[in-house]
């Protein structure tokens, strides 16, 4: 069912959609079932250690991911990009172009949450994956949207442009052994704020969403590392997740999706700026 009928026939990006069960997957599947033209982005490929195929969709899987969405809004295609490389978001930024004759929503999903540990065992490889395509992946891609967004004419009563990062509730507080991943969350909404402020006098919107412990197939990986490096059953450790959140349970990817697609909508068009908790009460600042 429509919820926002003012997404009817826009354009959007969705980085890091090409695993089924994800978070991209359930922001592109919401979007979709709204009537938006998708793009779907991954990586496509496994990279040895620091691109995992726990952690990156494989371009079959995306294929697959992007022929389930068809089924609800023919316009889906897909594309692959190495985050790291601002060449290649460039390109997908046109392929959007390309494919649809604009580009109105970007939601920066992409993110490496995998290469976690002590911060005396971190590598500068590691540290420069997770920031390059959490942080500067991001960036880059914000600003080769916007680029395109500046071209096109404002619409009444939505604007010129929307963009959404997926940040973290380790974007507000810190963990154990994941010190690289939450300084590349932090950062997302400090270039949400930054971004806002520069872009609102172009009717273009810049908003992050920051979600608890989520369980996809990365996450359900997460869930069985950290139970292990704190000398805990998975079920110990995902009892003690659910007593820290109020309401009593961990996020769906559909919690998520949600909140992207309201974001996107021209009911948030007076919304910007903002790191909206989507934590059931877990992070409250």
């Amino acid at each position: 069912m429509t919820m926002y009928p003012d997404l009817e026939g826009k354009v959007a990006i969705v980085t890091g959609a090409g695993r089924r069960k994800g978070l991209g997957e359930a922001i592109a599947r919401k979007l979709a079932e709204d009537g938006v033209k998708l793009v779907l982005h991954d990586l496509g490929e496994t990279k040895g250690d620091m691109a995992p195929a726990h952690g990156v969709g494989a371009s079959e899987e995306m294929a697959a991911v992007a022929e389930d969405l068809r089924a609800i809004n023919p316009d889906v295609t897909t594309f692959q990009a190495d985050m790291r490389e601002e060449a290649q978001i460039e390109a997908m930024v046109a392929h959007a172009v390309a494919s649809y004759g604009k580009l109105d929503i970007l939601v920066n999903n992409a993110g490496v949450g995998y290469l976690f540990g002590p911060l005396v065992d971190a590598t500068q490889e590691m540290w420069d994956t997770v920031l390059n395509v959490n942080l500067r992946g991001a960036f880059f891609a914000m600003k080769h949207a916007v680029r395109q967004m500046q071209k096109q004419d404002i619409v009444e009563g939505w604007g010129r442009g929307r963009i959404v990062s997926i940040g973290s509730r380790g974007s507000k507080s810190g963990s154990a052994l994941t010190s690289s991943y939450i300084a590349s969350k932090h950062g997302i909404v400090g270039l949400t704020r930054s971004a806002a402020i520069e872009l609102g006098p172009e009717q273009i919107t810049v908003n992050a969403v920051c979600p608890n412990h989520v369980t996809t197939g990365l996450g359900s990986w997460q869930n069985e590392y950290m139970a292990k490096a704190r000398g805990q059953t998975l079920e110990e450790y995902l009892a003690a997740m659910r007593g820290r959140i109020p309401l009593g349970r961990v996020g769906e990817p559909s919690d998520t999706a949600n909140a992207c697609a309201f974001l996107c909508s021209g009911q948030a068009r007076y919304i910007t700026g903002e790191a909206m908790n989507v934590s059931g009460g877990e992070e409250m600042h």
